[in-house]
């Protein structure tokens, strides 16, 4: 091969490999670029749930100062308000909720018991004592509604939000610490022996920990199984009571985020963190059964408080009959002359 062949073959070659490369340039840059898919913070994330310390931040109290503490607290307000002792009311609202601990991020047993008030609220208070009122579960519809509440409570004493807020705020008092579903002390006849004036800069932290309190009850509510709709509906109610009776629950709303506001992020927060489930519970037999010995004891209460104190009283006497009891208002011993006493004799 001559000289003048060789240099136009290796000329034509160096051309095809020009265009080549840079067809192989244009193509690469033609590619779209790969997303990243954005990372979900742990907070975030249902299934890191147990494994991830929601309690951490600015506390200056130990967890077994804020057990003690909340010892104390849960002394007062039982001094104060009224204990429900019915077993089975007590049982099932302790086994739902202890259901929803065992599914949560809570470092610290929880004891739950049950107040005799038609407030819809409930109330937590630092080291895992927690409150949920009748009215509660009188006013929603399902289990898991009431699941959504008290998901919400309990992760208040998984974040630890009690000390954190005295810790923040330097406010360490009976009527600052309890962490409650609606806000306020109504209901419990403490408002007036617990009022303090308490910073707006205060409420600031405790709006802050109820969003977060909203956000991590949905995960737990989710992972024991609940419809976590059920929180949003309950919320719909409390809007839909507010409306009908403005002023009922708005007055307990001072450190929370309004109701439109909860429900807007709620729905948000289960449309984009909860993976769709082909089941969910959402009520149980046990559930109206409660309900309806709830209702059957507060009709018993309301029919009491409309009793005539001084009307006559009568009790049952030894070996049958009934005798009104005379003296009882002066806390003098009823007379026990069987002479002087009338009896109810049925009629033929």
């Amino acid at each position: 091969m001559t000289l003048g062949k060789r240099s136009l073959t290796l000329g034509l070659a160096l051309a095809f490999a020009a265009v080549f490369a840079a067809g192989a340039s244009q193509e690469t840059k033609a590619q779209p670029e790969k997303k990243t898919e954005k990372k979900v913070s742990d907070k975030k994330n249902p299934d890191k749930i147990g494994d991830r310390d929601v309690g951490k931040g600015l506390n200056m109290y130990s967890i077994e100062k804020e057990i003690a503490m909340g010892k104390q607290y849960a002394m007062e307000i039982e001094r104060m308000a009224k204990i429900v002792d019915d077993p089975i009311i007590a049982e099932y609202v302790n086994r739902v909720g202890q259901n929803l601990v065992r599914n949560s991020d809570c470092k610290v047993p929880v004891t739950i018991k049950v107040i005799d008030t038609d407030e819809p609220n409930a109330m937590a208070l630092p080291g895992g004592f927690f409150y949920v009122n009748t009215g509660l579960i009188t006013l929603a519809e399902n289990e898991a509604e009431v699941a959504g509440v008290m998901g919400h409570e309990i992760a208040h004493i998984a974040a630890r939000h009690g000390t954190k807020q005295a810790t923040r705020g330097n406010i360490v008092n009976l009527a600052s610490l309890p962490l409650i579903f609606m806000g306020g002390w109504t209901g419990y006849g403490i408002r007036q022996a617990a009022s303090i004036l308490i910073p707006m800069g205060f409420l600031s932290f405790s709006r802050a920990f109820e969003e977060e309190a909203d956000l991590l009850g949905l995960q737990y509510m989710y992972k024991a199984g609940y419809d976590p709709n059920g929180f949003i509906d309950f919320f719909e109610r409390l809007e839909s009571l507010e409306k009908r009776k403005p002023g009922a629950i708005s007055k307990i709303f001072r450190s929370h985020p309004p109701t439109g506001d909860r429900i807007i992020t709620a729905q948000k927060n289960v449309a984009e963190l909860l993976k769709e489930k082909p089941e969910y519970v959402v009520t149980t037999s046990e559930f109206e059964e409660v309900k309806a010995r709830i209702l059957a004891l507060n009709n018993r209460r309301k029919l009491d408080s409309t009793e005539d104190p001084n009307r006559p009283r009568l009790r049952k006497a030894p070996g049958g009959g009934t005798t009104p009891v005379e003296g009882e208002e002066s806390g003098q011993k009823p007379k026990e002359d069987p002479d002087e006493r009338p009896t109810l004799k049925r009629r033929n």
